[in-house]
């Protein structure tokens, strides 16, 4: 029996789920299907289990340089077991957050593989959505009014070669390791492959970063990349930039793998017990029935317009789908604007530069909006401030004192085009970022708070008098 709403989501990510409890306060009939659980990759097979490891490796590292803040604790063992049974703890008690918040705003849940079907004595028009039971029961039938695709994204490989989630591992893989590698390469240099590097670094693992590109993180400020490949190599991270993968190459053995990368210079050869492939995703949108449709795709990602709306405009795709940055926080904001548009709220289109950006490797990263570089290529007369993190004296007092804060300004508006901060907790630091480009704050302005002493947030103002070349500490 069909049953009809006035949403339909596909995918229940932070895009998916967010945009259910919206349309749900809106006062939309609405569901969500999913065919794994709630809370998606980001929740389940990304952000939170990573970020949990991360923390682990992170205090795991302190504590075997506790003597440099006056405390012997004797030896430090390490008990994967334990940090796994911690990760695993924390996706459970989220996913039951999600599960309730579902709940408590009546959207409904089915599980299953959600697919669009044709026009229909239902619909004149694509939408119907056919849910396909795993245990092969009969198919539920949604009729909805609107539809909402947000069926995120998967890791995607290297021509030619073979996953086999042990030797050869994704993200995915990895989180679920029992026993830690002597040694790992990980292939692609980028957000998740520097965390990746940096959390394993913590734990003791031997590790080789190769990327394809002239540097890593090669989408954040030249000067950001610098700082962190310099930081990971004094930490014995070795880095292979303008290097690619021979495919051909690899050979898996029980000791592990082996393989060529070719440089400029010359191939070398690694020889590692796992590989880790981080080199980019692919949107999920195959078996959804987008053949049913008139949605357009471009290099496998669905097309937009500013409000999320697809082709058929009662359809809209949002998140890891429609290429755009594959960020959770992005596609929770998506869903938002897709449900307010389609209720008619006239919600404000998203604007890319104020999107902040996280990499939460030791040290973090923290930026928004254009690197100098870009702001330069875009035919902006920059003015730059950069303030050194150890210009804080709580730098000093927590213990690590590696990073700057670099604000990129346009001379002749003293707009702030861009905010970078590599440093400790620069991703809870970005926020007031996002705020001041919100609000279109100055430098000047940006000078005029009164940030608290000591605290890390001391290098806003300072960075913010560096623009303009009067920095107290600098």
């Amino acid at each position: 029996m069909a049953e009809n709403y006035d949403l339909v989501v596909l995918g229940a990510g932070p895009g998916g789920y967010v945009a259910a409890i919206r349309a749900a306060q809106l006062g939309l009939k609405t569901a969500v299907v999913e065919k794994e659980k709630v809370g998606g990759i980001c929740l389940h097979k990304g952000c939170i289990p990573s970020k949990s490891l991360l923390r682990s490796a992170e205090v795991y590292n302190e504590l075997k340089n506790s003597e440099d803040f006056g405390i012997s604790v004797g030896d430090v063992k390490l008990d994967m077991e334990l940090v796994q049974n911690r990760k695993n703890r924390i996706k459970d008690q989220l996913h039951q957050g999600v599960q309730h918040l579902l709940k408590k705003n009546g959207v409904d849940v089915y599980t299953g593989t959600g697919r669009i079907l044709g026009p229909s004595i239902f619909s004149p028009q694509p939408g119907t959505i056919s849910v396909e039971k795993a245990d092969g029961g009969e198919n539920d039938m949604l009729i909805p009014h609107y539809v909402i695709i947000a069926t995120g994204s998967r890791p995607r490989s290297l021509q030619g070669l073979e996953i086999d989630g042990k030797t050869i591992m994704f993200s995915d893989h990895a989180l679920e390791m029992e026993t830690l590698p002597a040694s790992i390469a990980i292939v692609g240099g980028g957000v998740i492959g520097i965390e990746w590097a940096s959390m394993l670094n913590d734990f003791g693992v031997d590790v080789t970063v190769v990327e394809f590109a002239d540097r890593i993180l090669p989408f954040e400020d030249p000067d950001v990349s610098r700082e962190m490949t310099r930081l990971l190599k004094k930490r014995k991270v070795k880095i292979l930039t303008g290097a690619k993968v021979l495919a051909e190459t690899v050979s898996v053995a029980e000791s592990g793998v082996t393989f060529a990368v070719e440089k400029k210079d010359g191939n070398v050869d690694l020889s590692v017990e796992r590989m880790l492939v981080s080199v980019g995703r692919e949107p999920n949108i195959e078996d959804i029935g987008l053949h049913n449709t008139s949605i357009q795709t471009e290099k496998g990602f669905i097309q937009v317009n500013e409000v999320m709306q697809t082709a058929e405009s009662h359809i809209y795709a949002i998140g890891d789908v429609n290429g755009g940055y594959q960020l959770a926080h992005v596609a929770s904001h998506e869903g938002i604007i897709a449900v307010e548009h389609m209720a008619g709220e006239n919600p404000h289109p998203l604007d890319l530069s104020m999107v902040p950006r996280c990499t939460y490797s030791r040290p973090e990263i923290g930026s928004i909006g254009l690197s100098e570089e870009e702001a330069k290529g875009q035919g902006f007369t920059v003015e730059v401030g950069k303030f050194p993190i150890k210009g804080a004296g709580k730098s000093l007092v927590f213990g690590e004192v590696d990073g700057f804060i670099k604000l990129v300004t346009d001379q002749k508006t003293s707009d702030i085009l861009g905010v970078h901060i590599i440093g400790p907790h620069a991703t809870e630091l970005i926020a007031e970022a996002g705020l001041a480009k919100v609000l279109d704050a100055t430098p000047w302005e940006v000078s005029q708070a009164i940030h608290p002493h000591p605290t890390l947030s001391e290098v806003y103002g300072e960075g913010a008098l560096a623009v303009l070349g009067k920095p107290i500490h600098g």
